[in-house]
């Protein structure tokens, strides 16, 4: 088949979780036969190859905005891909269901993964919001099909809107890197860290995490990593919330085997995210056999289920410290769930089997046999 992935800022992926999951079902797809085109922001992406692990890359610009960057590019890429005449165009995030009618004028199918309920998010104004949640009502008609990757997402979009999106999960696969040159780049021993992945923005709560470690008599160290564009007030606040506490430590961005290395060396990983679906940088610590604290979402009680703790969102910091105080006298039980944590992530959650449900789907819709 010949196969779109649009509305994410593309490959190779150093953002987010949709990037990778872009970068993983693609490389796959490919794999198998199929022809895959990931359409990239020109701002974003400063690979030069016009191909990437087998998928070709279009580079479109966009408008570097925080409202315009995504809309924009996908109308721009759904514009191009008309002249394509792909067989299916896969987009993701609700806010771009606005643009997926457009490939099917030529007959192109098209497919939504929806995300989280992105609305509920922090950095949104209310007009921003009441749009958000008009994009997820037209995720249920304009496409031919949607999806989403969280069970509890998908019950919304059914008591909502009386109708039901597939369920495909996110992969977990990573590599178990040892200690080297990024743990000692940041003055890190394996085992001897706490561990916060994901965009610095105030809806990830990792304000939740400084304000509890700081207080925690241990000697352990915090390693967030992430950054965002567009919260440089967050920011700015996280480490004014650190203060001169040096066993706190800020990474900015980390991708690749750096990233790996992190988190197959970690003690504990906290995902203190209070919005969003299936949360990519959690099935991953599980994978990497972290023991996890999450935030007491519904999304992320159920993606841990019984393999890991949670903490009080709404308590917030002095919650979260009580479950790590908890934990920090308990290596044992950490041990354990360390383990239950790895068998979770892989029975659950494989991009092999992440693959496998995409293209049964992509089949499907366009009315193909296997």
């Amino acid at each position: 088949m010949n196969i779109a992935l649009l509305g994410t800022r593309g490959v190779p992926a150093n953002y987010s979780g949709f990037e990778t999951c872009v970068e993983q079902l693609g490389q796959r797809l490919v794999q198998r036969g199929h022809h895959v085109t990931v359409y990239c922001r020109s701002h974003h992406i400063t690979y030069k190859g016009a191909f990437f692990k087998g998928m070709r890359l279009v580079k479109l610009p966009t408008i570097a905005n925080k409202y315009l960057d995504t809309i924009v590019h996908s109308f721009i890429s759904s514009l191009h891909a008309v002249t394509q005449r792909y067989d299916v165009a896969l987009y993701f995030i609700a806010g771009n269901s606005p643009v997926t009618w457009i490939p099917r004028l030529v007959n192109t199918k098209t497919i939504l993964n929806v995300d989280g309920l992105d609305w509920r998010r922090e950095k949104w104004p209310f007009l921003a919001k009441k749009y958000i949640q008009f994009a997820e009502y037209l995720a249920t008609i304009l496409p031919n099909a949607y999806l989403t990757d969280s069970l509890h997402v998908q019950n919304f979009y059914k008591e909502r809107f009386n109708s039901e999106p597939a369920y495909i999960p996110y992969g977990s696969d990573v590599e178990l890197v040892p200690p080297g040159d990024t743990l000692k780049r940041y003055g890190l021993e394996p085992g001897k860290y706490i561990l916060f992945v994901g965009r610095l923005v105030p809806e990830n709560c990792a304000h939740h995490l400084v304000e509890a470690f700081r207080d925690l008599d241990t000697d352990l160290k915090c390693v967030i990593v992430g950054d965002a564009p567009y919260a440089e007030e967050y920011q700015a606040f996280l480490k004014k919330l650190a203060g001169d506490d040096e066993r706190i430590i800020f990474t900015g961005y980390i991708f690749g085997h750096g990233y790996q290395e992190l988190g197959s060396n970690a003690y504990i990983f906290v995902e203190s995210s209070g919005v969003g679906g299936t949360h990519p940088a959690l099935i991953e610590a599980m994978a990497f056999g972290n023991c996890v604290i999450v935030h007491d979402t519904p999304e992320n009680l159920e993606t841990i289920a019984d393999a890991g703790f949670s903490y009080d969102g709404e308590t917030g910091s002095s919650d979260l410290r009580r479950v790590l105080e908890v934990l920090l006298k308990a290596p044992d039980t950490v041990d354990i769930y360390r383990l239950q944590g790895r068998q979770r992530a892989q029975a659950m959650y494989s991009w092999e089997a992440v693959t496998d449900a995409y293209e049964q789907l992509f089949y499907r819709v366009c009315g193909k046999s296997t």
